[in-house]
């Protein structure tokens, strides 16, 4: 066989026998979305009718229930109703039915005392809650404080704007980053913010996306979006080597959004999870495998002995975990053509080997052959006699 193609046989057998997660983990989600609808009358019904089925687009790819996402929906009129609370629907064929059958309720835009009944909802130890406003922004009322109350509480303020609206009041109650979380829009085009809003309503639950990078030996780097320093106090990181390793934990500021775990074991997986510990007292977490790369312990003591005209003896020292063997390659730099240029695999237990062809003067050199690379090596040149 083919020396070259001997060891790519190896380094694939090493690869398949041993696969680890690299890259990139996404999951959603868990958390409450409460839905603030403008049901007044200065919404006109036409209007009113492309908002439920924008709705139910909005929602659809949510799974629902405790421990994943819950929808509540309150109508802002002259009295505020609660449409339906957050342990109403646990499936989307229920959700979809209850939103598509939504009556519009005219009257005034009593929007503060829609906001009461909104934060008569929230619950001690509640997960991460988005509010979601919908609005044609006429005469919203004095919603300020409401919102700021709800701000407090750890609750995330999005809004939607079907008219020209009060710009600067809507800017001031909605979650940074406003450009995110605010939208003006006309209502024959609102399905065009239906990415990106569900996108904003997902990233408010904690860290959606944990991607690991800078594999070493010893160390990963793994990162983590959205951040979220509003809503989130702290993050932890807790890694542990899979199956049964000590498991570790870094406690980082809410503004924080990747950490180097050191002093790990190389050739080894590892169980990372990320937790956002929101401002609610709530926690999101979420989890990923990764591996740390080999140690590619370098050559060591490369020694050329001349053993007669053109041939050499080659010594040398290598040691190292995963190690599959050595690759030594030679150059008779007197003949620059490619043809005077030679190589051959050796396995891991030979530090030794007599070389022949070099020519009077002759380039070699050795590198250690692991799974996934090659290790540094050494090269000399030799005179012969």
């Amino acid at each position: 066989m083919d020396p070259l193609r001997f060891v790519r046989t190896l380094v694939l057998c090493a690869c398949l026998w041993k696969t680890c997660t690299r890259g990139s983990a996404s999951d959603c989600c868990e958390g409450d979305v409460l839905l603030l609808l403008d049901s007044s009358g200065s919404v006109q019904s036409y209007e009113f009718s492309l908002l439920l089925p924008f709705l139910s687009e909005l929602l659809r790819p949510f799974q629902l229930g405790r421990g994943h996402v819950r929808v509540g929906l309150v109508q802002v009129g002259t009295e505020p109703r609660l449409e339906f609370d957050l342990d109403a629907h646990d499936s989307q064929d229920t959700l979809q039915e209850a939103l598509l059958s939504t009556r519009q309720l005219h009257g005034d835009t009593n929007t503060e005392a829609a906001l009461r009944l909104v934060q008569s909802l929230l619950r001690p130890q509640a997960p991460p809650t988005v509010l979601l406003w919908l609005t044609d922004g006429v005469e919203p009322g004095a919603v300020d404080g409401p919102m700021a109350a709800l701000r407090g509480r750890g609750v995330s303020v999005l809004a939607v704007s079907t008219g020209q609206g009060n710009y600067q009041l809507l800017r001031r109650v909605v979650t940074p980053p406003i450009e995110a979380h605010l939208h003006f829009v006309n209502i024959d085009d609102i399905s065009i913010i239906t990415e990106d809003l569900r996108e904003a309503i997902t990233e408010q639950f904690g860290p959606v996306t944990v991607t690991v990078s800078d594999s070493g030996p010893a160390h990963l780097r793994v990162s983590w979006s959205p951040v979220q320093p509003e809503q989130v106090q702290q993050y932890h990181v807790q890694y542990g080597e899979i199956p049964s390793g000590l498991v570790q934990t870094l406690t980082l500021p809410s503004h924080q959004s990747s950490a180097l775990l050191t002093g790990l074991h190389s050739d080894s997986e590892y169980l990372i999870t990320i937790s956002a510990l929101h401002s609610s007292g709530q926690q999101r977490a979420m989890s990923v495998r990764a591996c740390t790369a080999e140690a590619l312990v370098p050559l060591a003591g490369l020694r050329l002995t001349p053993t007669g005209w053109g041939s050499v003896q080659v010594e040398w020292e290598g040691q190292g975990a995963g190690l599959l063997g050595y690759w030594l390659s030679w150059k008779n730099e007197d003949q620059p053509s490619s043809s005077s240029s030679s190589s051959l695999y050796l396995p891991p237990h030979s530090q030794s080997t007599v070389l022949t062809g070099v020519g009077r003067r002759g380039r070699v050199c050795v590198s250690p052959v692991y799974a996934h690379a090659r290790g540094e090596g050494l090269c000399c040149t030799s005179e012969t006699v």
